[in-house]
């Protein structure tokens, strides 16, 4: 078994519900459990438009391949109705690796660590909270910029939240 990380977001129609159907259809993937999962952070749009985005990060065990887990993921997305009319377009959902395990992988099709992962609160924030290990300080100052709040949604709440412009909402 491999221990991987993977951001969540969406920023098209019902973004929560979103998220959170996509942590179940991950664990049900064969070989994987998810064994943490961060609470849902909601994020403006980075490098485009659109509606603000809603974020979050689970740390899974798996035995899929890196490259399995992705195509995997794709699916999940594509079954969530993700369309890729243009880079950074808003989408339904967008399901990333982010790490798998010490692995450094550099492919046509994927790139691990994820090649902007240090430059965005939206993944950062998440990570830290369920593996604050794997996120200096130093890394969590950089972004401190950018907007971040904390969301508590069903089923999608959790710990400590940590840099700079953050705040939390609450949603019944």
């Amino acid at each position: 078994m491999t221990t991987a990380y993977v951001g969540l977001g969406a920023n098209l129609g019902d973004v929560a519900r979103a998220v959170l159907d996509a942590v179940n259809a991950i664990g049900k993937l064969p070989g994987t459990s998810v064994v943490r999962r961060s609470s849902l952070y909601r994020t403006a749009p980075v490098d485009a438009g659109g509606p603000d985005y809603f974020n979050a990060v689970i740390e899974i065990d798996t035995s899929l391949s890196a490259h399995d887990l992705l195509a995997a993921l794709q699916r999940i997305e594509l079954a969530a109705g993700r369309e890729r009319p243009y880079r950074n377009a808003p989408r339904t959902l967008d399901l990333d690796v982010l790490l798998y395990g010490n692995e450094r992988i550099d492919s046509p099709t994927l790139t691990v660590p994820h090649p902007r992962m240090f430059e965005r609160a939206f993944v950062l924030v998440p990570l830290a909270e369920i593996a604050p290990r794997l996120v200096a300080p130093e890394q969590l100052e950089r972004v401190s910029d950018q907007r971040i709040t904390r969301e508590v949604i069903g089923g999608m709440t959790g710990g400590p939240h940590h840099g700079g412009n953050q705040g939390e909402n609450h949603h019944d």
